[in-house]
């Protein structure tokens, strides 16, 4: 990809790394039986693993290339993170991107921050760029989980044109769905680690072990202060008007699933899952 004109510093210096097209699962999988099977001498053993390959394959995607959406309060960033974890991708959230732009005092970093401080949006272009430098990055070759970006259709188009530029697309846009009156149950007794903003936790869904304190890194956890029902209203009409439209725009491509994001963490990842494959096998 071709650097932003005055604004776009890499974060490592490495060269952007050429994306060779991530192979298939059933290929996958059946290589490392192979392999597994020139060295397993007991055929008892061989066929055990490669029933265990089989299994795994049925329950988890390939490699793939994902954007993350659903309104305030659906659960993105914990689902995030176990999608990610699951599938050996990276997780992408643009607050991260934001906060590690700004410690490291990058260009974009510094202006992102000017945005900030004036209580503005961060621009599409410093977004989009702060984006491409985090795809471009040797763990992000073969698959990635876009969270909080594209955030309206605007971004949407130009991710698409990012992507074109490497010749590779997105495989699926997961759409998180939740009635109005649960998000605003949810928000009310989320808290978030300051150190890392992926990491979430409720006070009657998903307590922390420690109250106060990050179960995943020791952070501190704290309720943000626009998390009230009548701020969450005002947030859930800016997703409405800005953000859910993107769904539409992908659905016309045959990239938008749909999911309810009620019920049991670990029943949504597994929800999740099955449409991702579902997605991955129907192309």
């Amino acid at each position: 990809m071709k650097a932003l004109s005055g604004i776009e510093r890499k974060w490592s210096g490495a060269p952007a790394i050429p994306r060779p097209a991530a192979p298939s699962a059933s290929r996958r999988y059946q290589a490392v039986g192979g392999r597994i099977g020139e060295v397993v001498s007991k055929p008892s053993a061989s066929a055990s693993i490669a029933d265990e390959l089989q299994q795994r394959n049925a329950e988890v995607p390939p490699l793939m290339r994902i954007v993350l959406v659903g309104p305030p309060g659906a659960g993105k960033g914990t689902q995030a993170i176990r999608l990610a974890g699951k599938l050996s991708i990276p997780h992408i959230s643009t607050g991260d991107l934001f906060r590690a732009n700004i410690s490291r005092q990058t260009e974009l970093g510094k202006l992102a921050k000017v945005s900030m401080d004036a209580g503005n949006l961060v621009p599409d272009e410093l977004t989009i760029a702060m984006a491409k430098d985090r795809m471009q990055q040797p763990d992000a070759e073969n698959g990635f989980l876009l969270d909080g970006f594209p955030r309206n259709v605007s971004q949407a188009e130009a991710l698409d044109e990012l992507l074109k530029t490497e010749a590779i697309k997105l495989d699926a846009v997961l759409d998180l769905e939740v009635p109005e009156g649960e998000v605003i149950k949810r928000i009310a007794g989320r808290r978030i680690c300051r150190s890392r903003s992926a990491h979430v936790f409720h006070m009657s869904y998903s307590p922390p072990k420690k109250q106060g304190v990050c179960d995943i890194c020791g952070g501190e956890l704290y309720r943000r202060d626009d998390d009230s029902e009548e701020t969450v209203r005002k947030r859930l009409e800016v997703y409405y008007t800005q953000t859910e439209p993107i769904i539409e725009y992908y659905k016309t491509r045959g990239l938008a699933v749909t999911i309810s994001s009620l019920g049991p963490v670990d029943e949504v990842t597994r929800r999740a899952l099955e449409a991702l494959k579902r997605e991955d096998d129907g192309k």
